[in-house]
């Protein structure tokens, strides 16, 4: 046991400083592209070349948003900030216009986490009735992922003409986003085994995509709480209980960290309605083109590019505002 426990606290160690190092490459990497930018205008300067100007000033913009993005993770100070991120989408009310606004913010945090180099994965897929989802559950692996995609958490808004609606009329689908840190081995949350109702099934998915063929899924309740969390990511019914326990003890953390802040009244925490009034984003495809976050009143009307992933611009005004406490939480 001894042994175990000393491999694991070495790989901890080589963790942490693989971090540190990285952490000092960017920083060197940084000071390099500035160097570079001075030696650049000076040479302009000196052969009075204005041609160099549009290099400048395509390495400038590059050297803020470096500059701005090492910034940021300065803010990500909370204890699981670096964890990996478990993320969790719900629709609202509405049928199917909501099971397809799910599966549309499915695919924009999917490339999100693509754009910034995180492992996204499936963990649990309900598929919608006609179209869309019913609820999806991702792990998106990464250094600081849940740092970042804890700004995510709360309920999405979507204004469209409605491509289900034969009428052509224009509708308002809600949708749930909850973000919890996955929580490492080393963070001990007692469950009774006695608490817990396990049930397999067949796994399902979009076209075929996360389906399995065997009933390997789980699906875990944690009966004190009402707490369900379900994985159907793998073949083998134990490696899906083994991921499935580790969502539940993140979700039951997640629980006593906010009882610990005094957030929610009960055990199951406090939810809002999937419905007008308790969202934080709104996103309009008509009349007009704008996303706009009410806690920060970051908006743009590049639609397109923030359904392609395109979010970091609303995280990164999260956490400067958060970090002010100037967030708008009503």
């Amino acid at each position: 046991m001894d042994f175990y426990d000393d491999m694991e606290n070495a790989q901890k160690v080589l963790q942490k400083t693989k971090q540190l190092k990285d952490k000092i490459e960017r920083y060197n990497n940084l000071f390099g592209e500035w160097e570079d930018l001075v030696t650049l205008v000076s040479l302009g300067n000196e052969m009075e070349d204005l041609s160099v100007l549009d290099e400048v000033k395509e390495g400038y913009d590059a050297l803020i948003k470096n500059l701005e993005d090492m910034r940021l993770e300065t803010l990500l100070s909370e204890p699981y900030d670096k964890n990996n991120a478990i993320l969790t989408l719900h629709p609202g009310a509405g049928g199917t216009e909501a099971q397809d606004w799910a599966e549309m913010l499915l695919r924009m945090y999917t490339r999100w986490g693509e754009r910034r180099g995180f492992k996204v994965e499936v963990l649990d897929y309900l598929e919608g009735d006609e179209a869309g989802l019913k609820s999806v559950t991702i792990m998106i692996e990464g250094l600081n992922a849940f740092g970042y995609a804890k700004c995510e958490r709360g309920i999405h808004r979507l204004v469209r003409i409605s491509p289900f609606d034969a009428s052509g009329r224009r509708h308002t689908s809600f949708a749930s986003c909850d973000v919890m840190p996955e929580i490492n081995d080393d963070i001990q949350i007692d469950i009774n085994p006695e608490d817990l109702r396990v049930d397999t099934y067949r796994s399902s998915g979009a076209g075929g995509q996360h389906i399995n063929k065997t009933d390997s899924a789980i699906r875990i309740t944690h009966i004190p709480t009402g707490v369900v969390v379900s994985c159907q990511q793998e073949r083998s019914q134990h490696k899906n209980r083994e991921t499935a326990m580790k969502m539940l003890k993140s979700k039951l953390f997640e629980i006593k960290e906010r009882e610990q802040k005094d957030k929610i009244e009960d055990l199951k925490g406090e939810h809002k309605d999937i419905a007008w009034g308790s969202q934080i984003r709104s996103y309009v495809f008509h009349p007009y083109n704008l996303v706009k976050d009410h806690r920060t009143n970051f908006e743009t009307g590049n639609i397109n590019a923030v359904m392609d992933g395109d979010i970091d611009g609303f995280i990164n005004e999260y956490l400067k505002q958060a970090s002010l406490g100037n967030l708008n939480l009503k």
